[in-house]
């Protein structure tokens, strides 16, 4: 899928710099081209000498060197390649993209690049959470450059742990062949909702719908830039995405609107239909009387809807419909109700196994009728189901 391209790498000073050496092999092992570029701070943590082994090419450092120059090398370097990948992209490097900053070769490449930028952002988490590296995060995916990662997990600082550890060498190679491998939705921007979604009674208790989160992972493999909306789902999401973890309805939707534009919407998650309107501050506890508490209940926000009847409204917008009764009746007038275009109707009463299960058995409700897949599994109702996202946009 990538042999022949021509990738290059601006790797950035973070402790994480160690993993680029890694990335370098497997794209290399894939038939890709990779030229290096590094920060002053980047030679601290590996050294152009194990780069350059690793790319058997030349590892560019220095703005002003007069040899790498005398061409306007820096200018040569962010257009001759298919896609410029920064890893790991500190919070300084994002802060000196925002704001226009062009005082090194990495961020005067940056500047001058005419081809797409996928970053893979490595920090400690407090910097992730900071609000200026949020700002400049924000800025930067207005302005086109593609995202994957951060991680959660345990970080270099002893007992430091949180949301800030660059993405995996083979999950930043799966975002790199969806932005350049050959696909009928390359070039068009996906957002995908996926999982439940907790609203909480207490600090130790929620409400949720029993989904596993399962569905809604083949469009990347098209070549479509995927933001991937997902609440607490008991599967991984997909390689190659951006990954946005939220926990409440009020969240996802949220984060929904911060992801638009886009060319297609798949909203597959299963998003709670109510909270709690007075969930406790602290554990909730018996009080002796035999009685549950009373629990006052409010709606929650109506994603697809507004999404439908948004002024950002994607070209194409796609419902799920899980019911236990009356299935295509049901979504029929879910799909009029809610003002989308299709609506991906399945049977999830308890006979079925399908529900939270491996396999489904869907019928798609367009304008047009009702059309009836047979069972199978998961994987294959998503890829089927992006090849038709894929016509439908062509």
């Amino acid at each position: 899928m990538l042999a022949g391209k021509r990738v290059l790498l601006i790797i950035g000073g973070g402790i994480a710099a160690y993993k680029a050496l890694d990335l370098i092999r497997r794209l290399r092992e894939r038939g890709v081209s990779v030229r290096a570029a590094m920060t002053a701070a980047a030679q601290q943590f590996v050294t152009p000498l194990s780069v350059g082994a690793l790319t058997a090419d030349h590892v560019f450092t220095d703005l002003f060197d007069r040899q790498d120059e005398q061409d306007v090398g820096h200018i040569r370097l962010s257009r001759e390649a298919d896609l410029v990948v920064v890893a790991p992209a500190t919070a300084d490097l994002m802060a000196k993209l925002a704001q226009g900053h062009a005082n090194d070769l990495a961020s005067a490449v940056l500047l001058a690049t005419d081809k797409p930028v996928l970053m893979a952002p490595a920090m400690n988490p407090r910097m992730w959470a900071h609000p200026a590296t949020r700002r400049n995060h924000a800025v930067l995916a207005q302005d086109g450059v593609r995202f994957i990662g951060p991680n959660r997990g345990e970080m270099a600082e002893s007992g430091e742990a949180g949301e800030g550890r660059m993405a995996e060498p083979l999950e930043i190679v799966a975002a790199i062949e969806g932005l350049l491998a050959a696909g009928p939705l390359n070039g068009r921007h996906v957002l995908v909702t996926s999982g439940p979604t907790h609203e909480p009674i207490d600090p130790v208790r929620y409400i949720a719908n029993r989904s596993s989160g399962a569905q809604g992972t083949a469009l990347r493999d098209l070549g479509a830039r995927v933001t991937f909306v997902t609440g607490p789902a008991s599967i991984p999401p997909p390689l190659g995405v951006e990954v946005v973890r939220v926990e409440t309805a009020a969240q996802m939707l949220a984060a929904v609107h911060a992801a638009l534009p886009a060319d297609a919407a798949v909203m597959a998650a299963a998003v709670a239909d109510w909270r709690v309107a007075n969930a406790g501050a602290q554990k909730m506890k018996k009080d002796g009387s035999g009685r549950p508490p009373a629990l006052d209940f409010a709606e929650n926000p109506d994603i697809l809807a507004t999404v439908s009847k948004g002024a950002d409204r994607p070209r194409l917008v796609v419902g799920f419909a899980a019911e236990t009764e009356s299935v295509v009746d049901h979504a029929t007038a879910k799909r009029v109700r809610k003002g989308c275009d299709w609506i991906v109707a399945n049977d999830v009463s308890p006979a079925t196994g399908i529900m939270g299960g491996a396999e489904n058995a869907v019928t798609v409700i367009t304008e047009a009728g009702a059309e009836v897949w047979p069972r199978m599994g998961k994987d294959e109702v998503a890829r089927r189901l992006a090849a038709k996202i894929a016509e439908a946009l062509a």
